[in-house]
């Protein structure tokens, strides 16, 4: 996929729901990720927002998001790579609504 990403990197089992950004969910110890074959990475910023995430699969990544917010908190951008490389560009205005999407290679 792309470049390492920025921010404080945590561990995951799973996530929850379908609005962005995802809900990363049972947060794992970096020793407990060499016996899974999946799980996701977290990356967090200094307001510990998720800025983007990782889908793990047998040491690959097989999904990417990476998220920007206002400076208010609100997402603003989302860019969704999938397992097949193709990245997705969501943006919302302030009030959460997307305002478009673009599909690039």
């Amino acid at each position: 996929m792309s470049e390492t990403m920025a921010g404080t990197c945590r561990f995951f089992l799973t996530y929850s729901g379908v609005n962005l950004p995802l809900k990363l969910m049972t947060e794992l110890e970096p020793e407990q990720i060499g016996h899974r074959n999946t799980y996701f990475q977290g990356y967090f910023d200094e307001q510990d927002r998720l800025v983007g995430l990782q889908k793990m699969v047998y040491g690959e990544v097989e999904m990417e998001h990476r998220y920007a917010y206002d400076r208010n908190g609100k997402l603003r951008r989302a860019e969704i790579t999938d397992a097949d490389g193709e990245l997705t560009v969501l943006d919302f205005d302030e009030d959460g609504f997307r305002l478009a999407d673009a599909t690039r290679d």
